[in-house]
């Protein structure tokens, strides 16, 4: 099992860029793959990007040059740069672990794009 914490979310204008970042726990953390959802409110959690355990990396189209996720396995950390954020960008947005078909998921962080 990982746990996992999310931080740096906040309010932001539009164009404006946020961190966030995910810490974890647990000796399976670096053998993990590791994932950003986003839920807005009424709608179902999406996926957004993911990072395997070597680095490779991908996105859904509509963050594509926007966002750009990495990860420090010697901290325990995965981030999420987000930039030229969009007020569609709005949601709560969730740190994933994926290990031996178990998913584990953090409390999620409020991201508010809006002028």
């Amino acid at each position: 099992q990982v746990q996992l914490v999310e931080s740096g979310g906040g309010l932001v204008q539009p164009g404006g860029s946020l961190r966030l970042s995910c810490a974890g726990s647990g000796s399976i953390f670096s053998r993990s793959t590791m994932g950003w959802y986003r839920q807005a409110p009424g709608l179902q959690r999406n996926w957004v990007a993911s990072i395997t355990s070597e680095g490779t990396t991908y996105y859904t189209d509509s963050v594509k040059g926007r966002f750009t996720i990495s990860r420090d396995n010697a901290k325990n950390l995965v981030y999420l740069q987000m930039n030229s954020l969009k007020p569609e960008d709005t949601a709560v947005y969730y740190c994933s672990a994926f290990y031996a078909a178990r998913r584990d998921w953090g409390q999620g962080t409020q991201v508010t794009v809006s002028s």
